[in-house]
């Protein structure tokens, strides 16, 4: 039996306007080996931007991995951990009966997590956690790409 990598993931989003400019941020680190990526979109909300954030950094993993997820967003960490649950039990409507909003970045995030063994873990934004950071200045590169800066 082999044992799973050990990956530690930070993912973030930034939004200018919400909805406006968006990008987002992945730093993925498996020893010493590290693997920085970001994107954005024209037209976007920085929620979107925080799930497609861990959604590109799990696309990265090619095999099952023990994954360490560290986020600033509580909406992903609830989803995930809290709502995520019943919102697949009532068929992807909230408890209110309305339809989930951004489905299409849950199921795919619902899809990849189910391919590994991953941990959730918070972590307050702008208060000088390195990876957090890290992530952060990421997502702002995202931003500034679709912004042609």
């Amino acid at each position: 039996m082999t044992t799973k990598k050990q990956v530690v993931m930070y993912t973030d989003g930034a939004c200018k306007g919400n909805p406006g400019v968006g990008g987002w941020g992945v730093s993925l680190q498996y020893g010493a080996h590290r693997k920085e990526l970001y994107g954005g979109e024209a037209e976007t909300t920085n929620n979107r931007m925080e799930l497609t954030a861990a959604i590109e950094g799990l696309k990265q993993l090619k095999q099952a991995c023990k994954v360490t997820i560290y986020t600033d967003s509580k909406y992903v960490m609830q989803g995930m951990e809290e709502w995520l649950a019943g919102w697949k039990a009532r068929g992807w409507k909230t408890a209110s009966k309305s339809p989930v909003k951004n489905v299409d970045l849950w199921q795919q995030l619902d899809d990849l997590v189910g391919q590994h063994d991953v941990t959730w873990q918070w972590v307050k934004g702008h208060a000088g956690d390195e990876g957090n950071e890290r992530a952060d200045e990421l997502a702002n590169m995202g931003v500034a790409q679709i912004n042609g800066d």
